[in-house]
Parts: structure tokens; C-alpha cells; sequence
């Protein structure tokens, strides 16, 4: 909970009797009381009175002091974009920019064009994902805070369920329909080129590279809708860095030292954790709920009750030799407490499970919820798939809770819905067997977590950099 919800009335008590507030900042000590105390200020919503403050801290230190000069138009900034006044905001932190140029701050110079561009909208950003399952679009803006940048989504259109794997003409002439709306969404958006990320899945590199000539056809159909944007279209992503930038675009990087994230995909499942010299390791497992699903019945003749059993055989394979051998071979994984799932067979259990969460970012879940939404998959999947809303009182909740369910019924059929049950509850049995007791969080719009991950990592490494040699040139 931020600040400013706590306690406004005493701010004003303050602000009304502080000593000497009404008069110009005399002393240096005095100055920067008033741009501290306006900073305040501006954490409990009183943007106006910062201002005010902070005006009459530049009084005196106008040409006197460059750095706490630069420090009280940084603010006046800040307080400026608090009101939406986004033009008198640019002048502060232009003034803010030119003044940390001159004394070489590269940082500050860093985070000041990035305030800029946020004021402005040039830090937004768009990704689309062509993965197994269909064609994803984010648009999204950097934030900075505490140190490095996290993603603000501003549009994330559902998307239709078009299962390119499959590898037929339909499907690619689908994507193809979907993939212009998005192309035209990021041009209404009027985001730059280079702000602009597009890339085949691991799982679409890893099923439709069996077939190079059908990655080639599609690849050639979709690359018709950007060339005259002189955007490309990147076809080497590997599960491996997909499960990097997953993890770089699904959880804050405060968090990375004590959580290992799981991504069950449509075509595959990955997943890792960064260690301690930010250095990462990948697991890969080359099934996710689609895949596995084909695997199962790869003739789709099974009835529902062979197909049942067979994907419990199935699965006790994959668990007893892939899985457990690629959680063994990077045994840091379990040693992180918090485990962040997301992709489509978790945001399915939670969506039926948990309609009462619908928009919640991070949701806790159990191993007792994975064993119920099985159960419920093997033994009742209507009753699984048409929960009781009934509880949820908030209206918006409600409809996006309903929009959800909507949303999961179109996009699995009834044997990937078992298939993904079967994943999760696999991944659950194999990080049983660690010392650690295990928490699960769910982790939503994880499904465009690499392609958010990408621009996230950019923007800290370059952070990182100008950080780096400002400490070396001080």
C-alpha cells in the first residue's frame, strides 16, 4: 500500500504549521528539507503543495548548487506528471537532464530521458508472440523504480485459438488474419521500430522445425504484413532463452534470488531461476499441454476413457525420466521457496478454480488445487468448466472472471485440459521430492512474459552498463 493512503490529514497538519513554510528556503540545510518534504508530499497525493515547496527551494539554490538543483526539478517533475500536466512536467526534467549532463551523471541522464519519454509515450513498447497456440500481441510501457525497469501493460487483446502446430493452411492463413490487427494496433499506437519485438515460440521453432518447409510457409506469409515496416521476424528462439525472458519479464528482479519459475506452454514446458552471479539456468521439457496431448493420441482416435488412461501412463513416463532428469541436472531449482507457474494450463486451473481472482496478478496456489482441478478434469469436466460466479460481488471482477472462462472454454478442448492437469501435476510430484516446502504463485499475463522479458532486459542491461561507468568515472 502506498503512502499516500495512510495518512494525508497528517501531511496537511504539516504542511499548515511547519515553521517558516510560507517563506523562501534561506540556508542550504533549509533547501533541502523543502525538496525532501515536497517528495513527501507528493507520496500522499498533495502534488500542488510539493510544487509550491519545491519553487521555493529553487529560490536559493538556483545557480548556487547544480546538483540539488537538478535533484528539486526532478521532483518538480514527478509533481508535475502527478497532475497531468505532462508539458510542464518535460521542462522540469529537461532542466533536470541538461543540469546531470553537465555534472556527468550518466545515470540520472538515463532516467531522466526515460521519465521523458514516459511523459510522452515514446517508452512504449509491442511484442508479438506466434507461438503453438495461436498469435499473442502486448503492448506495454517501462516503468523505473527501485532500480531497475518493470513492464506497465497498456493492451493485451485475447487472442483467437489457432493451433499453428498443427501445421495446416487454415491455420497459417488464421495467423495470418490475426497478425495483421495486431500490426495495425501497434501503428495506431505509433510505436518506433526498434520498440517493436516479433518472434516465433520455442515450441513453434521446436514442432514446425520437424517440417522446415512449413516454418518457411509460414514464415514467408507473415513476413508479407511488415516488410514495409522494416520489421523482422526473429525464428531462433530456443526454450531455453525463452525461459530466461519469461522469467525476466514475469518477476520482479528483487525477487529473482528466491524464485524459479515453470512455464507449461502449448508446445513445450520451461522454466529456471538466476543465481546468485545473475547467471541463469534453464530446464527444458519438450511437452507442454498441446504437444502432450498429441502425443497421447496422435491418430485422435482414442475414446475419452482410453485417452484417460493412456495420458496417465504417458505422463508417469515423462515424470519419471525427462522431468526428474532435467530438475536433476539443475538442482538450484529446488532450492527456491517460491515457484512461479504461468502459461495456458495454469491460467486454465485458476480461471475455473479461482474465478474470484479473475485480474488478480499473482495468485497463490496448492498442490490440492492441482490434485482437485485433475480430478475434477478425469471425473467431472462440466462441472469444472462452469463454476459458480454466484460469490462474486464486484461487478468488474465478475465480468472479467466471465470473459475468462469464456476465453478458456474456446481455447482447450477437453483432452488438453487433461493433458495440461497432468503437467501440473507432474512438476508438482517432482518438486515434492526437494527439501524445501514449495509455494506456488501463479503468475498472470506470464503467457507474454518473454516477449515483455525482451525489452525489460534491454532497458536494465543498458541501466547497468551506464551505472558501471558512471563508478568507474567518478
Amino acid at each position: 500500500m502506498r503512502i499516500r493512503s495512510l495518512f494525508p490529514g497528517l501531511l496537511l497538519i504539516i504542511w499548515i504549521t511547519l515553521p517558516g513554510i510560507a517563506q523562501k528556503a534561506q540556508t542550504k540545510p533549509e533547501v533541502i528539507h523543502y525538496i525532501k518534504l515536497g517528495n513527501t508530499l507528493r507520496a500522499v497525493d498533495k502534488p500542488q503543495q510539493a510544487i509550491e515547496l519545491l519553487q521555493r527551494a529553487l529560490g536559493l539554490i538556483q545557480g548556487n548548487d547544480p546538483y540539488w538543483e537538478a535533484v528539486a526539478y526532478e521532483n518538480m517533475g514527478m509533481a508535475y506528471a502527478d497532475q497531468q500536466s505532462n508539458a510542464e512536467a518535460v521542462r522540469s526534467y529537461q532542466k533536470a537532464l541538461e543540469i546531470y549532463r553537465k555534472l556527468n551523471f550518466a545515470a540520472s541522464v538515463t532516467a531522466m530521458q526515460e521519465l521523458i519519454d514516459l511523459v510522452t509515450g515514446k517508452a512504449l513498447y509491442a511484442g508479438i508472440d506466434i507461438g503453438s497456440s495461436g498469435v499473442k500481441l502486448a503492448i506495454f510501457r517501462t516503468t523505473f523504480e527501485n532500480g531497475f525497469y518493470n513492464k506497465d501493460i497498456r493492451s493485451k487483446p485475447l487472442s483467437p485459438n489457432v493451433s499453428l502446430v498443427s501445421g495446416t493452411d487454415q491455420s497459417f492463413d488464421d495467423a495470418q488474419t490475426v497478425m495483421k490487427a495486431y500490426i495495425d494496433s501497434i501503428r495506431h499506437y505509433n510505436i518506433l521500430n526498434k520498440h517493436v519485438y516479433i518472434a516465433f515460440s520455442s515450441g513453434v521453432n521446436e514442432t514446425l522445425g520437424k517440417t522446415p518447409e512449413k516454418k518457411a510457409q509460414l514464415y514467408k506469409l507473415l513476413t508479407k504484413l511488415v516488410a514495409n515496416d522494416s520489421l523482422k521476424i526473429d525464428t531462433t528462439l530456443t526454450a531455453a532463452r525463452e525461459a530466461e525472458l519469461y522469467v525476466v519479464g514475469a518477476i520482479p528482479r528483487k525477487m529473482w534470488q528466491t524464485t524459479a519459475c515453470i512455464d507449461i506452454g502449448s508446445g513445450n514446458t520451461k522454466g529456471g531461476y538466476f543465481d546468485e552471479k545473475q547467471v541463469f539456468h534453464p530446464i527444458t521439457i519438450p511437452y507442454g499441454t498441446k504437444t502432450l496431448t498429441n502425443q497421447i493420441d496422435n491418430q485422435r482416435s482414442l475414446d475419452l476413457e482410453s485417452y484417460k488412461q493412456e495420458g496417465q501412463r504417458v505422463m508417469n513416463d515423462i515424470t519419471e525420466g525427462i522431468m526428474k532428469t532435467a530438475f536433476a541436472n539443475e538442482p538450484g531449482i529446488q532450492q527456491r521457496r517460491t515457484v512461479g507457474v504461468g502459461g495456458g494450463a495454469a491460467w486454465a486451473m485458476v480461471t475455473y478454480l479461482h474465478p474470484e481472482k479473475a485480474g488478480t496478478t499473482a495468485v497463490p496456489i496448492t498442490r490440492a488445487d492441482i490434485e482437485r482441478f485433475k480430478q475434477l478434469a478425469m471425473s467431472n469436466y462440466k462441472l469444472l468448466i462452469n463454476p459458480d460466479l454466484t460469490a462474486i460481488t464486484d461487478p468488474e471482477v465478475r465480468r472479467k472472471a466471465e470473459a475468462d472462462i469464456l476465453n478458456a472454454q474456446s481455447q482447450f478442448s477437453e483432452k488438453q485440459i487433461i493433458a495440461g492437469a497432468l503437467l501440473l501435476e507432474g512438476i508438482s510430484n517432482v518438486y515434492a521430492n526437494g527439501n524445501l516446502t514449495k509455494r506456488f504463485v501463479f503468475i498472470r499475463d506470464s503467457d507474454i512474459g518473454w516477449v515483455t522479458g525482451k525489452f525489460l532486459e534491454m532497458a536494465n542491461q543498458e541501466y547497468d552498463k551506464t551505472i558501471a561507468k558512471e563508478m568507474q568515472n567518478p
